[in-house]
């Protein structure tokens, strides 16, 4: 879906349409939840501190979520997913895999599926999505962001290789901004640099994530879409510019932590009975606290209340802390929650 919560919003509050929006709260400790395109266009993201959004975009308008309502459209969207297809791997409230391989309605070309689903989002809901069309998860992916916002892109096999050489390494899933800039230090900037590596030197610097990315700047991924993919956590983390000390400081960026991590906790449609903290400290030392609790944390003023429990009993913190993160696993669904070729 295309900017998915603030959509919602401009599309039942018609005098937001064509202002820059996000869902979330201004205050302080607040954190953009999503961000309308025309808020995008100022740099605005989701997950970002609200102080920083207002400075970067000064007529930013404010509106609260609404979670049930994005629930509730987001199961109307996979009703219609329904109709061609019982292979559906919900990612979020706003975004899913699909195998079409057993194309349900016998149309037989997945372009003409992905066109009809998105017609019928528009007409049935007011809001539009995007879509990526390929013969396999990782490109289906890249290919769903490429002519967003209401746009449609293919890669077929044949041209699969060249569109993952000609991308920046930072647009592959699984590629987040740490693991980007160490690519970068060692020269590999694109797909086709990735490609140029070995599978041996990339197992060196990566690890065990070596090998994905070796498949990946082919083109490869043989992962199946399941319609019962379980999550293990949802959270979130951050690193701080300089290290912190004050508890207000600490706590202040821990709500905002939590904040962004309810989001996915949101989006994810799951409930979970273990909040973790992870901390690490200016010498680089990581440790983490856990907690677990009955009934399952479902709310986030309890999901940050345990959190701030934790941290508090590791304070004070003389050599400062570089890095907080708080995650949610132990997870429980709040709601309901090898691969054939089809034409593309």
């Amino acid at each position: 879906m295309d900017a998915f919560f603030a959509s919602v919003e401009q599309r039942d509050f018609p005098a937001l349409r064509g202002k820059p929006v996000a869902v979330g709260y201004a205050e302080a400790r607040g954190v953009v939840a999503a961000a309308s395109y025309e808020a995008r266009a100022y740099g605005v993201r989701s997950a970002m501190p609200s102080v920083s959004a207002r400075r970067r975009c000064p007529d930013l308008i404010f509106v609260p979520p609404r979670f049930d309502v994005y629930r509730a459209v987001s199961h109307q969207i996979r009703a219609i997913f329904a109709d061609y297809t019982p292979l559906i791997e919900p990612l979020s409230l706003d975004e899913a895999y699909l195998d079409v391989t057993e194309d349900l309605r016998g149309i037989g070309v997945a372009t003409i599926i992905a066109e009809e689903i998105r017609a019928r989002i528009r007409a049935e809901t007011g809001l539009t999505a995007s879509a990526g069309v390929s013969y396999n998860k990782f490109l289906a992916k890249l290919a769903s962001d490429q002519n967003k916002p209401d746009g449609c892109c293919v890669v077929t096999p044949a041209r699969g290789p060249a569109f993952v050489a000609a991308l920046p390494v930072r647009r592959f899933h699984g590629v987040g901004p740490v693991t980007a800039a160490k690519m970068e230090r060692l020269g590999i900037a694109t797909g086709a640099d990735l490609r140029a590596c070995s599978l041996a030197f990339l197992q060196a610097h990566f690890g065990s994530s070596g090998a994905y990315y070796y498949r990946a700047a082919r083109g490869e991924d043989d992962r199946p879409v399941r319609a019962d993919r379980p999550y293990k956590s949802v959270g979130a983390e951050r690193t701080f510019d300089s290290d912190l000390h004050s508890e207000a400081e600490l706590a202040g960026q821990l709500a905002r932590i939590a904040d962004a991590a309810w989001v996915r906790v949101t989006r994810a449609e799951v409930a979970g009975r273990t909040v973790t903290l992870k901390v690490r400290f200016q010498d680089f030392r990581t440790i983490t606290r856990a907690h677990s609790v009955t009934p399952p944390v479902d709310d986030p003023a309890r999901f940050l209340a345990i959190g701030m429990d934790l941290l508090s009993a590791l304070l004070p913190a003389p050599k400062g802390i570089r890095l907080l993160g708080l995650t949610l696993s132990g997870l429980d669904a709040r709601a309901e929650q090898p691969q054939l070729g089809l034409p593309i």
